[in-house]
């Protein structure tokens, strides 16, 4: 089954070049000219993938990157025209995993896709794991690992992918103090470009979702998961 990507981009002839070399690499492609029309097609099917542009009319790209951020870790392409550096990293921190400034090649475009989604699935290339997989428990947190499914006091919580691979390094290793920068080899892999407030904005969402998790911050440094000594 093909990758589902949503592109959205007000310029009715980049829209159209970019959806026909994607369609070409053989990925399904549905295009908007607006946020707001991209998000009612996201309702309607999820994406595997979102390419952006910035300055659109309406909801901008910067706003649509946080609200897409706030329940999904699916790959976000941004271009723009906007080729400052603050631009780029404002892009990037806001949940963006790649930034292509336009003028920009059709291929270079469809090069980043796949190295994206090579890169995002990296379990698709090995071997299937054993069906059975042991869960991991530690105190009011239960992580069932073979159905990647979330409980906070035996009531089930929804999680991004990325804040199950967060919560799986912690819940591992109990009151291990983990650097900023070793959170995001581990969980958004050695080639990530981006600022480490996304492991910032990721502990946030956590404790959100489960008020009281004993994720601790670790001043200046990072994060650690505490756990009384038996």
């Amino acid at each position: 089954m093909s990758h589902h990507i949503i592109v959205v981009e007000d310029d009715k002839n980049i829209r159209n070049i970019v959806e026909a070399y994607l369609k070409k690499e053989g990925y399904q492609i549905s295009v908007a000219e607006t946020a707001e029309l991209a998000l009612e097609i996201a309702d309607k099917e999820t994406p595997d993938m979102w390419i952006m542009d910035i300055m659109l009319p309406g909801m901008d790209g910067y706003a649509l990157c946080n609200k897409i951020r706030q329940t999904s870790e699916v790959p976000i392409i941004i271009i723009s025209a906007k080729d400052e550096e603050i631009d780029r990293i404002l892009g990037l921190e806001l949940g963006g995993d790649d930034y292509l400034t336009k003028p920009f090649s059709p291929r270079e475009l469809v090069a980043r896709v796949k190295r994206l989604f090579k890169r995002w699935n990296p379990k698709t290339n090995q071997e299937p794991q054993p069906a059975k997989q042991m869960d991991l428990q530690a105190g009011d947190l239960q992580l069932q690992l073979g159905e990647r499914r979330v409980y906070w006091h035996e009531a089930e919580v929804e999680v991004t992918a990325k804040e199950f691979e967060m919560l799986v390094i912690l819940v591992q290793n109990p009151n291990r103090a983990f650097s900023r920068d070793e959170l995001l080899t581990q969980v958004w892999g050695e080639d990530y470009f981006g600022s480490d407030r996304a492991v910032d904005d990721l502990v946030k969402r956590l404790r959100k979702k489960m008020d009281g998790i004993p994720i601790e911050t670790v001043w200046g440094f990072g994060y650690r998961f505490r756990m009384s000594e038996a």
